[in-house]
């Protein structure tokens, strides 16, 4: 993080239960995470390893009567977990926004998407609606959709995916927020409309200055977007630094495993993929220790004792495991392979 730059988003001790049934689902462990004005942060691995539960909770929009929320959230100076009401509403787009992972279901179906984003630059501003138009084409334009004036009269259907995508950012954007949350949103697009949303992505983060939080399972659309990247599994932040550090020296067997799993490496030598070996664990029933010593090849009789406390491996650099060292060991010939 550029420490000269203000933090606009402050987790501290996060954690996020579900009522399921009799059980309770642990769906955040004790995430702790700062982004500063202008920096972008990553969020990587696999489904069910917290990540969309803990951008969701930036914005409030677990169902209150079954989830359970506990620790700090601040946003742009903003109690988050304290907001009620008006309050929450108005933060809500204002402050802080997402891009959610299929516009599709986002946007309304029976609305232009034009219509859309005019109302909510009028739900948060007192303005005309002939320049709220005006400052929808605006956005339309700045996110690169041709044809700009027909496309606000269109509906989600009548859109590419890739074009919707981009509606669904100008969306975001509408009433000028400081954070940007960004829900997996290249997963459903094919990979040249994906670098181009990545590359409009950072484009907009530079140009604005926004706090950027990303979600991904991709430690390539990772490394494309953001300065630093945390990564997640089973609800912990298991290892967090710059995109560099976890790219050039990852130190937890779960960063490696994810680099050892990236597709393109392994299509372009001609060999088949690799996997990570089992199943995340039941967030019902998360075993004793580190969780993901099950599915590690350098899992010991210590890495079930307790849940690993940080290693600070340099500036910035932190890996929740015991074996970071022999992990340090492993990390060339894990990138060779990646």
């Amino acid at each position: 993080m550029n420490t000269a730059s203000p933090t606009l988003v402050q987790i501290q001790d996060l954690n996020v239960q579900f009522a399921s049934g009799k059980k309770v689902v642990q769906a955040v462990s004790g995430v702790s995470l700062s982004v500063a004005k202008g920096e972008a942060v990553a969020l990587i691995g696999e489904s069910g390893s917290g990540k969309s539960v803990t951008l969701r909770s930036l914005l409030r929009l677990h169902p209150e009567h079954k989830t359970t929320i506990k620790g700090q959230i601040q946003v742009a100076g903003q109690d988050v977990l304290a907001l009620r009401g008006g309050a929450l509403n108005d933060f809500r787009g204002k402050t802080c926004a997402m891009i959610f992972q299929d516009p599709l279901l986002a946007l309304d179906p029976v609305y232009p998407v034009g219509a859309q984003i005019v109302e909510a630059i009028r739900r948060h501003e007192r303005v005309s609606n002939s320049e709220a138009q005006q400052r929808a084409l605006a956005l339309f334009e700045r996110v690169r959709i041709p044809s700009p004036e027909q496309r606000l009269k269109a509906y989600p259907h009548e859109m590419s995916g890739g074009m919707r995508q981009r509606a669904m950012i100008a969306l975001a954007l509408a009433c000028n927020p400081q954070v940007l949350l960004a829900d997996e949103p290249t997963t459903a697009l094919d990979a040249t409309v994906q670098i181009q949303i990545l590359l409009l992505l950072r484009e907009l983060q530079r140009e604005l200055g926004l706090g950027i939080v990303f979600v991904t399972h991709d430690i390539g659309a990772a490394v494309e977007v953001a300065d630093r990247i945390a990564v997640m599994y089973a609800g912990r932040i298991v290892e967090e630094g710059t995109a560099e550090q976890l790219i050039r020296s990852p130190r937890h067997p779960y960063t490696m495993a994810l680099l050892q799993s990236r597709s393109h490496g392994a299509m372009e030598r001609g060999q088949p993929l690799q996997t990570i070996a089992g199943a995340p664990p039941d967030l019902t029933a998360i075993p004793p220790g580190c969780a993901f010593a099950p599915r590690c090849h350098l899992a010991t009789a210590a890495c079930l004792q307790a849940v690993p406390e940080p290693v600070t491996l340099a500036p910035g650099h932190m890996a929740r495991c015991v074996h970071t060292a022999t992990a340090a060991a492993y990390a060339p010939q894990i990138l060779a392979a990646a």
